[in-house]
């Protein structure tokens, strides 16, 4: 992989880049709405504050999470659940902005997920080194709905497999503004992050903001 490849600051393109049935990385799709959508992050974190969750096992995880909507995910020794207040502070989780449900249900139909309708957004900011481990989004009851996610800031390699832990995984690279949908016969494929490179862009610094939307009831 090049250095060229990383370049955070590179123009970006339009285009869709398939993963699948169902499941494509739609390139520089929320690219102009980068710097409203990331002054709605520092917002939310304002109100709920990023942290590092603790897995079943007792692995406390390497990036940090926070959430918006009518649900947020979390983790802790009880498990992996959806919850309608912040653990942290005992208030319901920041509302959904209305930038992000329109971004998350015009990305879904691009790819023919007309109805999609997220109650949660999961809000992960990485730092160098991070990264997540391949694993299945599992705790939806809705999961005939797709999953839209949303890159901001420095890149990052993502690992898009099958729903088995033996298929070997695409790596895609990911940009600023770039987002991924998967759903259909691809809503169960494993995915994850390889570890960040170090990286900075002018509007995160060293940081990668990425918004997940689901539904999640």
């Amino acid at each position: 992989m090049t250095a060229s490849l990383f370049d955070a600051h590179r123009p970006q393109t339009e285009g869709i880049v398939p993963l699948g049935e169902g499941a494509a990385v739609l390139r520089g799709f929320a690219y102009m709405q980068g710097e409203a959508l990331l002054a709605q992050v520092h917002a939310i974190a304002d109100a709920a504050p990023f942290r590092h969750l603790v897995t079943p096992g007792g692995h406390t995880m390497s990036v940090a999470m926070n959430n918006c909507g009518a649900l947020g995910w979390i983790s802790d020794p009880r498990g992996y659940r959806y919850s309608p207040t912040d653990p942290l502070t005992g208030n319901p989780w920041p509302t959904m902005p209305e930038a992000f449900m329109a971004l998350a249900r015009r990305a879904a139909a691009e790819l023919g997920f007309d109805d999609f309708v997220p109650d949660a957004c999961l809000v992960n900011r990485y730092a160098p080194g991070a990264k997540l481990s391949m694993h299945q989004d599992r705790n939806e009851r809705r999961d005939t709905q797709p999953i839209v996610s949303v890159s901001l800031g420095i890149p990052a390699m993502f690992r898009f497999g099958g729903q088995g832990r033996d298929v070997k995984p695409l790596d895609v690279p990911l940009f600023h503004g770039d987002v991924v949908v998967w759903g259909g016969p691809s809503r169960m494929n494993y995915h994850g992050i390889a570890p960040l490179k170090e990286a900075s862009h002018p509007l995160t610094e060293r940081y990668r903001f990425n918004l997940t939307f689901r539904t999640a009831r």
